[in-house]
């Protein structure tokens, strides 16, 4: 954004900034982050210290300044993200017209180096590779005109948590240990329900909703789900006849049975689908693109899931599978299972489904435009600090686009 731009929007800039940062330290913090908030939305190709400092000051002489109060305020000041995160989340839940989804994720950060926290050669999805990077878990929140991010949380990898040496020297707490991607997400989301955010569906990608245990985990606090999932998942046709184990009438000593049985066996959703055929697809337009209406044959049934049965464990609970078949494609490319009522229509899921792609778009517009990646310290403190501010100042781009698109309708990236 140029800087006359963010000028016509000061007094906006000023009471969304306030909001959010009353009571977080004294006033020479708060300024300090108003600056740094600044600075992330200021047009430039790197948005890391020295240079939004010299983007937010008229004379030379005063950039070292600048860049020294931001470094503190960032690097050192203990402020909690986490109340940083919850005011910004009440915020968007209330002002954000057509919130109705939770979004799960989790982007990469490539790194040099092996100083930065966190870093380390693994798999990032956003990277398409193992690489060397930070991985970022993220919640957010939103609907079909805009989503914000309410939660960002590092992925400390097993190698670092149990390295406490190499931990105390990055700053990361003592009570922070080693916990896999979904366990945070599950955090995060027990923490939006503790900050007073509406229990919307969860969204999340296959890497989330291939685990039995985490769909069971969503179900068990009270949220309804629509996640995708590979093609190898196994569910019982419907009409399989699954059955408890029979107890012996006399009770004997030992344990009591506890393998189901079932004549027949479990399939991929991908063999259900192709055996089910094309005749019960639907083509349905899920949103309006840029280069025109999205759209493609969707088809739903629903079914158990078939985790564990060759160690005779229960049918899972009923729930909608879906896929697309293309027109163009010879088979079935994409499956999702949610867990909403039976009497949820066919386009209401699919709408649900394609709504995961703001947390894409979010992104997008995270790292391109207010500089999510361009972080260039290595302490826990300092990338959870900025992550927060960025999504601030993300936050800020997005409502204003929700409630005065002419304003700002060039920042669009779409």
């Amino acid at each position: 954004m140029h800087l006359r731009k963010l000028r016509k929007l000061d007094a906006d800039l000023t009471e969304f900034v306030d909001d959010l940062l009353d009571g977080m330290g004294r006033i020479e913090r708060r300024s300090a982050m108003r600056h740094y908030i600044e600075g992330l939305l200021l047009d430039g190709e790197r948005k890391s210290m020295e240079p939004m400092a010299r983007r937010l000051v008229s004379d030379e002489s005063e950039v070292e300044a600048m860049r020294q109060r931001m470094q503190e305020c960032v690097a050192q000041a203990k402020w909690a993200e986490d109340e940083m995160f919850a005011r910004l989340a009440r915020k968007v839940d209330t002002e954000l017209a057509g919130t109705e989804a939770l979004i799960l994720d989790d982007t990469g950060f490539p790194k040099k180096g092996v100083h930065s926290v966190g870093v380390q050669r693994q798999y990032s999805g956003t990277l398409g590779r193992v690489d060397n990077c930070q991985v970022g878990v993220s919640l957010h929140l939103g609907g079909e005109r805009g989503s914000c991010c309410i939660g960002m949380r590092l992925y400390l990898p097993e190698e670092w948590a149990d390295d406490r040496k190499r931990c105390a020297t990055a700053g990361v707490p003592d009570d922070v240990t080693f916990k896999t991607k979904h366990e945070i997400a599950f955090d995060q989301l027990d923490a939006a329900t503790r900050w007073g955010v509406r229990k919307h569906v969860v969204l999340a990608d296959a890497g989330y909703g291939v685990d039995t245990a985490f769909r069971a985990g969503l179900a068990e606090r009270g949220y309804s789900y629509v996640v995708s999932i590979t093609s190898a998942v196994g569910v019982w046709k419907p009409g399989s006849e699954v059955v408890p184990p029979r107890q012996p009438k006399k009770r004997k000593v030992g344990r009591p049975r506890k393998y189901f049985r079932s004549r027949s066996r479990p399939v991929s959703v991908l063999d259900l689908a192709t055996e089910l055929g094309t005749k019960s697809l639907k083509q349905l337009t899920w949103r309006e693109g840029s280069d025109g209406p999205k759209q493609s044959r969707f088809g739903a049934i629903r079914v158990r899931t078939a985790r564990g049965h060759t160690k005779g464990a229960a049918p899972g609970p009923e729930v909608w599978m879906m896929w697309a078949w293309p027109l163009d494609a010879e088979k079935p490319n994409k499956f999702w299972l949610s867990n909403l009522p039976a009497t949820t229509s066919l386009k209401r899921i699919v709408y649900l489904a394609k709504l995961r792609w703001r947390v894409e778009r979010d992104y997008q517009e995270m790292k391109g435009e207010v500089g999510l990646d361009h972080y260039e310290g290595r302490s826990w403190r300092g990338w959870h600090h900025h992550c927060a501010l960025v999504a601030v100042a993300h936050a800020f781009l997005t409502l204003q686009r929700v409630l005065s698109p002419p304003i700002l309708d060039e920042l669009d990236a779409a």
